[in-house]
């Protein structure tokens, strides 16, 4: 019996727990084209937050950060006062932390004027790979890289927009979740899209 159960087993990237929202969150979404300006934008915050955590730590808050954030509206989170960050920095429901919080709302501010003076988020954030998604081949997990010199033009270019916690590393994160790169493991169900 356990031996068919195996062999009907799908095969996902070796990072996958067995935890439901990290699966869902796998089979869904990573690695699959975003060009929203809204989604790009969360992603961004989120990865943001994920700084020094994993992944599974934020993906648990997300549906708090959402609406602890207004949604990733940037028009509000760029107006937010003194006594909004106090609150952020009492809910339990996001990550506490002061730098974190502030960054939020300057990344906002960015985001908004990159709109402004691009049209869009999506084309600015998508020239770094042409318009188009990097089908990496990896056949190991391990083997998959943690920033590139891609991520690092990125990481570069958005800092000097304004960005803050969009170091090399949280910018490959970011391209992998938001499908600028697609990194699924030659053994993985998802690999090739």
């Amino acid at each position: 019996m356990s031996k068919i159960v195996s062999e009907n087993k799908i095969s996902r990237c070796a990072w996958v727990t067995d935890e439901p929202l990290y699966i869902d969150y796998h089979d869904h979404e990573w690695g699959v084209p975003v060009y929203d300006d809204r989604l790009l934008f969360e992603f961004l915050i989120l990865e943001g937050a994920q700084a020094g955590l994993n992944w599974l730590t934020i993906l648990k808050r997300r549906k708090n950060y959402q609406q602890s954030f207004d949604y990733f509206d940037a028009l509000k989170i760029a107006n937010y006062d003194k006594r909004k960050v106090a609150a952020l920095l009492q809910d339990p429901g996001i990550i506490r932390n002061k730098l974190k919080i502030n960054s939020v709302i300057e990344n906002a501010k960015a985001y908004l004027q990159v709109i402004e003076e691009r049209g869009s988020f999506a084309d600015f954030i998508w020239q770094f790979v042409d318009g188009s998604p990097i089908i990496n081949h990896w056949t190991s997990h391990r083997k998959v890289p943690s920033q590139t010199a891609i991520s690092e033009q990125m990481s570069k270019s958005l800092k000097k927009q304004g960005f803050k916690f969009v170091g090399s590393t949280i910018c490959y994160a970011y391209m992998q979740a938001v499908g600028m790169v697609n990194d699924h493991t030659r053994n993985c169900f998802r690999y090739g899209g």
